[in-house]
């Protein structure tokens, strides 16, 4: 802010005398009386009593400029524009621009507003005091202008996955110079911004330089605004890119992933791009396809298979992209076995109680047949070695009673040599030298009667 007073003088009687002449004569006198004053401006030191703030104001609002006095002698109070012209002389409003009203006047303050702001009324405005000496002040008008508009261009409409594109966004002539950030959905990005300032407008553009992936499809591009002006100024462009197909296997049937011969496999092929893939392909790695093979649109079905279609079958799609691809091994196992009956009833108990529960927790597997075999052939050895356990328990279990009840039997025979001979005997005595004889050493041990 900048003051200045007026030389001493009847510069006060002057007005005193023009606000008591005709009302003819009035208005001259007063324009005459603020001629002068405005020449004989010379600058003052710390000390006035006049205050006001300097105003900032968005274009097209209203700006009310207030000149005040700290200690109020009853002395004129006048408002001038930027080109010194008197806006408003105390209550009397010199200056046509019907844009200014007075919003309130007394001996202590003159406030006025100006609607419709426009940049041209950007400037200092000053109060002024008529004291002894006179007293003056100005205060700054600031007019803020938001962007005229806000454009975002993309350099292709549509992107394919993996490729850098351009995407600009252009602030126009706004006052300060706009500050532009970039968003793809929640994520902010960085770009590069250039200002172009055309009488006291700036214009700013900024760019964007984006990879896109298949994850960006239908994402916007957003362009926001940061001035003092405006509030959530932005706008924004939905990304398009085009991917290559995701390609997925589905097994339909059979249901547990277990395939053995005889059985039906049914195949699906799900593919996922854009452009949605406009054909879908089945074929056999290193081989053809069987010729009991049924392809209808994406899906392949095999009656009655047998060993000879082991193999890798592949599902292809492609589309303006490029194409994909998902395999599937198929393993044909043998049919199932019937195990022979048991020859007991426990060993039989014993068999299908293991059978019955691992059969129920086998898990199928869907790319490739060969999974759930596994757990039903070990199910089945499972179930055999049991089985023989049980049998040969069961042997020696009888063996045991067998043995023992023919050791029961037998208990307490014994047999000796001393008699033996005796049984042939005609008499006591021949029984006695037979059954001597018998014995080992027979001739060291003869004994004789008499």
């Amino acid at each position: 802010m900048a003051s200045a007073v007026l030389p001493s003088g009847s510069l006060c009687a002057a007005a005193a005398a023009a606000a008591a002449a005709p009302p003819g004569l009035r208005l001259r006198l007063r324009l005459l009386l603020l001629l002068l004053s405005a020449a004989a401006l010379i600058p003052t030191g710390d000390g006035q009593n006049l205050i006001t703030e300097d105003v900032t104001v968005v274009e097209g609002e209203v700006a009310t400029i207030s000149c005040r006095v700290k200690n109020s002698d009853d002395s004129v109070i006048q408002l001038l524009n930027p080109n010194r012209q008197t806006i408003y002389f105390r209550d009397f409003r010199p200056l046509k621009d019907s844009r200014f009203q007075l919003v309130n006047f007394s001996n202590s303050e003159l406030r006025v507003s100006l609607t419709n702001v426009s940049i041209s009324d950007e400037g200092r405005y000053f109060c002024q005091l008529y004291t002894d000496p006179p007293q003056e002040i100005y205060t700054t008008i600031t007019v803020l202008v938001p962007p005229r508009n806000l454009m975002i261009d993309i350099q292709k409409d549509t992107a394919v996955e993996g490729e850098e594109i351009e995407v600009n966004c252009t602030a126009m002539a706004s006052k300060p110079a706009t500050t532009i950030r970039w968003f793809k959905g929640n994520k902010e990005l960085t770009g590069k911004s250039e200002v172009e300032e055309w009488s006291d407008m700036y214009t700013v553009t900024s760019q964007l330089m984006l990879t896109v992936g298949k994850e960006d499809d239908g994402v916007p591009v957003i362009c926001l605004v940061d001035h003092p002006a405006v509030k959530d100024m932005q706008t924004q462009r939905y990304l398009e890119v085009q991917y290559k197909p995701q390609v997925h296997i589905q097994l339909t049937y059979p249901p547990q992933g277990l395939t053995r011969e005889g059985d039906t496999l049914e195949l699906t092929c799900e593919a996922i791009g854009k452009p949605q893939p406009t054909m879908v392909n089945w074929v056999r790695l290193d081989d053809d396809l069987p010729q009991h093979a049924v392809v209808s649109g994406s899906n392949l079905l095999i009656n009655n298979l047998n060993k000879t279609d082991n193999g890798t079958y592949r599902c292809e799609a492609s589309n303006v992209v490029g194409t994909a691809h998902s395999d599937y091994t198929l393993y044909v196992y043998d049919p199932p076995t019937t195990i022979p009956p048991p020859t007991t009833t426990t060993t039989t108990t014993t068999i299908l109680t293991i059978i019955t529960d691992t059969t129920a927790t086998t898990e199928p597997a869907v790319h490739d047949s060969r999974a759930g075999e596994d757990n039903s052939i070990r199910a089945v050895d499972h179930a055999v070695i049991g089985g023989v356990v049980a049998v040969v328990v069961f042997a020696m279990l009888c063996l045991l009673i067998i043995l023992g009840r023919y050791f029961a039997r037998h208990k307490g025979t014994y047999f000796t040599h001393e008699a033996k001979g005796a049984d042939d005997a005609a008499d006591a005595d021949t029984a006695i030298i037979n059954a001597e004889g018998g014995q080992n050493n027979s001739e060291e041990k003869k004994e004789y009667f008499i």
